[in-house]
């Protein structure tokens, strides 16, 4: 319920105005669509709870905020190239909401821990929110000030509010990760309880 009253409050205070749009041609119509690049740990986790939504036309595998270029995942993984690991997803914002999106980040990740979701520990880790524009900026600063001020987690949010930069799109066998390796031990044990989760707070939002 309390996850629920914090929706209902996040739809309340928060503007309605429109963000940057993208159009793509469907079935001979065109339709705006609309890009979030989120940053929440592995991205094999966050890129299977994106898959599940409602809206969301696809889910992009990779890694941004850094100044190497091309960076490689043997690279990312030192946690010397500045990048974190991040998707990229481009979505239908008739059926689903950028405020959808991030308040959906935010409750199947935690945004407390500074550079680790987890036993995954470095700055490839953290956890943040890479604006396309001011009003994504606005949307994501207001709804940490509104999750802390109900004190939803325990600790402070440490997720990065910063803008989009190069996106690097990550090697083949990472995009889609979880649903062609669903019965590797991290799925099972990481990932699996995210989308359980998921599930559970969010049923209306699932396709």
């Amino acid at each position: 319920m309390k996850y629920r009253l914090l929706y209902i409050i996040l739809i309340l205070f928060l503007s309605c105005k429109s963000d940057e749009k993208k159009p793509i041609t469907l079935n001979n119509d065109t339709m705006q669509t609309e890009i979030a690049t989120f940053a929440g740990g592995c991205f094999w986790c966050t890129e299977a709870v994106y898959e599940q939504i409602k809206g969301v036309i696809s889910v992009t595998s990779g890694y941004t905020g850094g100044t190497f270029k091309n960076p490689t995942y043997t690279e990312i993984t030192t946690g010397k190239t500045g990048h974190a690991e991040a998707i990229q997803i481009e979505y239908n914002p008739t059926q689903v909401t950028f405020k959808d999106l991030l308040y959906i980040f935010f409750m199947t990740h935690d945004p407390t821990t500074l550079n680790r979701q987890g036993a995954d520990v470095g700055t490839q880790y953290r956890s943040a929110v890479f604006y396309h524009s001011d009003y994504q900026k606005g949307t994501a600063l207001t709804m940490i000030q509104l999750i802390e001020k109900e004190k939803i987690y325990k600790n402070p949010i440490v997720t990065e509010v910063t803008p989009a930069s190069i996106f690097y799109k990550a090697e083949a066998y990472h995009q889609n990760y979880y649903f062609n390796n669903k019965f590797q031990p991290y799925c099972q044990v990481v990932i699996t309880p995210k989308l359980d989760k998921l599930q559970k707070l969010f049923k209306e939002k699932l396709k």
